[in-house]
């Protein structure tokens, strides 16, 4: 289709849809403007999230992390008293956090507060 003829549809000028498709181009474009033009070629718009893994495999990393985060701070602590834990020790209990931490409502959250102090 071309720009003129996207224009009349869209009820602007060939020239202001030059500009729409110069915004689309360098990433400015509005919402509200695609919209528009989508309505204008008998379509919708569709503004989505698309993660680069699954789901799961974030949540379980991000788990393991705020697991790793609890029991090193305790870890460190019995270090300082000269009573360090087993590795295996260790390992064991960051898998069980991680399993208790996934399905925790504030899972990003408390990562998040817990590496800022």
């Amino acid at each position: 289709m071309s720009t003129s003829e996207l224009g009349r549809r869209m009820g602007i000028t060939q020239s202001r849809v030059s500009q729409i498709e110069r915004a689309e181009q360098s990433g400015s474009i509005r919402l509200e403007t695609l919209d528009r033009a989508a309505q204008a070629l008998n379509c919708q718009v569709r503004y989505v999230f698309v993660p680069h893994e699954p789901l799961e495999v974030m949540v379980r990393r991000q788990a393991r992390l705020r697991a790793e985060a609890e029991v090193d701070a305790v870890t460190h602590t019995m270090v300082l008293e000269d009573q360090a834990p087993e590795a295996d020790v260790v390992r064991a209990q960051v898998e069980e956090f991680t399993e208790r931490f996934i399905d925790e409502r504030n899972l990003w959250a408390n990562l998040v507060a817990r590496t800022r102090r």
